[in-house]
C-alpha cells in the first residue's frame, strides 16, 4: 500500500510517500519547502494572504507528486499556525480542495494529536531504544515534549517556537544581550509547565536536524546522515552562543544552515539547549522522522503505542 503524508507546520510544508506493508514502511520520495505560512501570526492573529500563496503554491506541487506516485492513501495534517489563525480557514479550504482531487482531506490536529505522532514516530524508527524517553518537537510556533516508554505518561504543547519567539522577542541583527537574556527566559518560564525530562532525549524537527547539518557541516541536507546522529550539550552551548552574536549575513555562510531556517535557528536551538540543561542531559539523539512519519507508521500499526 503506498501511503502520502503532509505535515504543514508554522514554518514548513512536508511530504513524505511511503510504501507500507508487513515488513514496515520504505520511504519513496520526501520532500521539504520553507513557505513560513505563520509569518507575522504572533503579531497579527492572522495567516498573510502572501504566505497562504507560498503554502498553496507548494501544496499543489506535492499533489501532482502525490498524482504520479499513485498513491491509494493521502494523510495531510496541519499544526500550530492553523490551530491560532483567526483566517486560518482559507488555507484549509484550499487544502482541502487540492488533496480532494487525490482522495486525501486535510485536517488541523491539536497539539496532544501532533504530540502523539511524533512519539509513535520515535518509537518506530528506533525500535531498539530501550527505557524512559523524552521526545522533545520544536515547531516554528510551538514546541511538544513528551516522556513515557511504551507508551505516553505526560504530554505537553507549549506556546513557544523558532518563527513565534524570533518574531516576538529578537529585533536586531544580531539580537542584543537584552533581547537573548529576554528569550532566555521565555523559554524558562514555557518549560516550567512541562514535565521533567527523563531518560533518553530525542530531538525531532526542523530545528534539531538542521543543528545536526550544522554539526556535521552538510553542504547538502542529507537525513540518512542526520537521522540517528547526537547532538552534545558541549557542543550546542557554543552553537547558541555564536547564532547568538552572528548577523544574519554571515548565518546564510554556514553550512547545514538552509537559508529560510537562518533568521530563526537561533531561537529554535535556545529552546533545545535549555531542555537539555533542564534534563542535566550531555547529548540528544537526533530524529528526522517526526509527524509525517508518524502518520505513515500510524497508517502501518507501527510504534508500539498504547493509546
Amino acid at each position: 500500500m503506498r501511503v502520502a503524508a503532509i505535515d504543514c507546520g508554522t514554518n514548513t510544508l512536508l511530504l513524505l510517500i511511503a510504501d507500507v506493508g508487513p515488513d514496515g514502511a520504505r520511504a519513496i520520495e520526501e520532500q521539504a519547502e520553507i513557505v513560513r505560512l505563520g509569518e507575522g501570526l504572533d503579531a497579527t492573529g492572522a495567516l498573510k494572504p502572501e504566505a497562504i500563496a507560498r503554502a498553496r503554491a507548494v501544496l499543489a506541487r506535492f499533489v501532482d507528486r502525490i498524482r504520479a506516485r499513485s498513491c491509494a492513501h493521502v494523510l495531510a495534517v496541519g499544526t500550530e499556525a492553523l490551530r491560532r489563525a483567526q483566517n486560518g480557514h482559507l488555507f484549509v479550504n484550499d487544502a482541502t480542495a487540492l488533496l480532494g482531487t487525490v482522495g486525501g482531506r486535510f485536517v488541523v490536529i491539536d497539539g496532544e494529536r501532533e504530540a502523539r505522532l511524533s512519539f509513535r514516530a520515535v518509537s518506530a524508527s528506533f525500535p531498539r531504544l530501550r527505557g524512559a524517553r523524552t521526545v522533545l518537537d520544536i515547531g516554528g510556533g510551538s514546541t511538544e515534549l513528551l516522556v513515557g516508554e511504551r507508551a505516553i505518561e505526560e504530554l505537553v504543547s507549549l506556546p513557544i517556537g523558532s518563527v513565534r519567539l524570533t518574531e516576538r522577542l529578537l529585533r536586531h541583527d544580531p539580537p542584543t544581550d537584552e533581547e537573548r537574556a529576554a528569550l532566555r527566559a521565555t523559554v524558562d518560564a514555557a518549560l516550567d509547565q512541562a514535565p521533567a525530562p527523563r531518560g533518553t532525549l530525542v530531538g525531532i524537527a526542523g530545528t534539531v536536524t538542521t543543528l545536526a547539518a550544522m554539526s556535521q557541516g552538510l553542504s547538502v541536507y542529507d537525513g540518512e546522515r542526520v537521522h540517528g546522529s547526537e547532538l552534545s550539550y558541549d557542543s550546542l552551548v557554543e552553537t547558541v552562543e555564536r547564532l547568538g552574536r552572528t548577523p544574519l549575513a554571515d548565518r546564510l555562510r554556514t553550512p547545514g544552515l538552509a537559508p529560510g531556517r537562518a533568521d530563526v535557528i537561533y531561537a529554535g536551538a535556545v529552546i533545545l539547549e535549555r531542555v537539555l540543561a533542564r534534563a542535566g542531559a550531555d547529548r540528544c539523539l537526533v530524529s528526522d522522522r517526526g509527524v509525517r512519519w508518524g502518520l505513515i507508521y500510524e497508517a502501518a500499526g507501527l510504534g508500539n503505542l498504547d493509546e
